[in-house]
């Protein structure tokens, strides 16, 4: 029967926390896979093995979903078998003989993560691939450029062979960082920093932020689809919506207008603040990047920071747009993204923003409003949807 291999990233690298990161990558890999199947998980010498309990299990399907998941860094099927050369050789015979059938060249690599097998790694690849060369004369021995990589592993109990890994998600497991709110609107860059966030550990609450009717309906669900996209990789997610309009309607109004952008991001602030302390998060996460618009030159950053009492993280601060599309269009967010909805930001931008804002004018400008009633008030109005992977 086959089995899964989940090989971990820089987990390995963690000190007596280690096992606390290993059952949180468990968890997050029985929930992803728990619709495929009964499957028995477990890690074991730096490798999560994923076996199926009986032959309904859809390895497959599993195989594709974990793809996707947090701290893995490559995966494999592999066939197990004994330890020893005569079961590895009939192994790859059985399970890669279509690869091996069609390539012209190929090699054995061997990994002895038990050392106390008596072969070396070099000895048992050389055994296995002089056997295989025999049985496949039309796949000649290639040390340097092969076309075709036999994996043999030699580990406690038993042998695994499989084919080339496939590259896995990296990064590490959810929720091993703690927790973060995020800033999510509709456009094509919080998407990307809340899945660059997820993959540092850390589990993502989305907020978003609706100014109904100037901002519509149908802009509200592009955020609730770009979400259920982001589930992927994230896991179940809870979106906090807020009601926006008064508080911009009430900046509009009494505000300079080219401090309208500033203020506006200083009340997000505020509320996803409100937010962080009820869910337990220690950090905000928003998709800026310096110096794209007016409101991300580093003046215009500390003034949104001024309002701010926990972190910002920032994960595409220097990235360019271009690499920024690239991975939206990767995760899967790009489409959805450039629907032409509209969020609060954009239908509420200043003719004139101020680019290099002064944080006392800005908060001389702030007085002007009741901010901790307009701040109580969105907050109360918070509708939450849950969305599930």
């Amino acid at each position: 029967m086959d089995i899964i291999l989940l090989k971990q990233g820089e987990m390995i690298l963690k000190g007596g926390n280690r096992r606390s990161f290993e059952q949180r990558l468990e968890h997050a890999v029985r929930r992803r896979i728990a619709r495929y199947g009964d499957f028995h998980v477990v890690s074991r010498q730096s490798v999560v093995f994923v076996e199926p309990r009986d032959e309904n299990a859809d390895v497959a399907a599993a195989f594709d979903a974990l793809r996707d998941v947090f701290g893995i860094v490559s995966l494999s099927i592999a066939r197990e078998c004994e330890k020893s050369i005569p079961a590895i050789i009939a192994t790859a015979r059985e399970q890669l003989n279509a690869e091996l059938s069609a390539a012209r060249s190929f090699k054995v690599e061997t990994r002895r993560a038990d050392k106390r097998f008596p072969m070396s790694s070099v000895a048992v690849s050389q055994a296995v691939g002089g056997e295989l060369s025999e049985l496949f004369p039309n796949a000649k021995p290639d040390m340097h450029t092969p076309e075709f990589t036999v994996n043999v592993e030699i580990r406690e109990d038993s042998a695994f062979v499989h084919a080339s890994p496939t590259r896995g998600a990296g990064g590490l497991p959810p929720g091993t960082s703690g927790r973060a709110v995020a800033l999510l609107s509709g456009g094509i860059d919080s998407p990307v920093a809340c899945y660059l966030a997820a993959k540092r550990g850390l589990k993502i609450i989305p907020a978003h932020f609706w100014s109904y009717p100037y901002t519509s309906e149908l802009a509200k669900q592009k955020v609730l689809d770009i979400s259920k996209i982001l589930t992927r990789y994230c896991g179940d997610i809870t979106v906090e919506v807020v009601p926006f309009t008064k508080v911009q309607e009430e900046i509009g109004r009494v505000c300079p207008e080219e401090f309208g952008t500033i203020i506006t991001r200083r009340f997000m602030t505020r509320i996803a603040e409100k937010i962080a302390y009820r869910v337990g998060a220690d950090a905000l996460v928003t998709g800026e990047n310096l110096g794209q618009v007016a409101s991300q030159t580093l003046k215009s950053l500390a003034a949104t920071e001024d309002a701010a009492t926990i972190p910002i993280l920032r994960p595409l601060i220097t990235g360019d747009k271009r690499e920024i599309v690239e991975l939206a269009v990767k995760i899967g967010t790009f489409d959805t993204s450039i629907l032409p909805y509209e969020d609060c930001c954009t239908v509420f931008t200043p003719r004139h923003p101020a680019t290099q804002p002064r944080i006392d004018r800005v908060r001389e400008a702030e007085s002007k409003l009741d901010v901790q009633a307009l701040v109580d008030e969105a907050y109360a109005g918070i509708e939450r949807i849950r969305i599930e992977h």
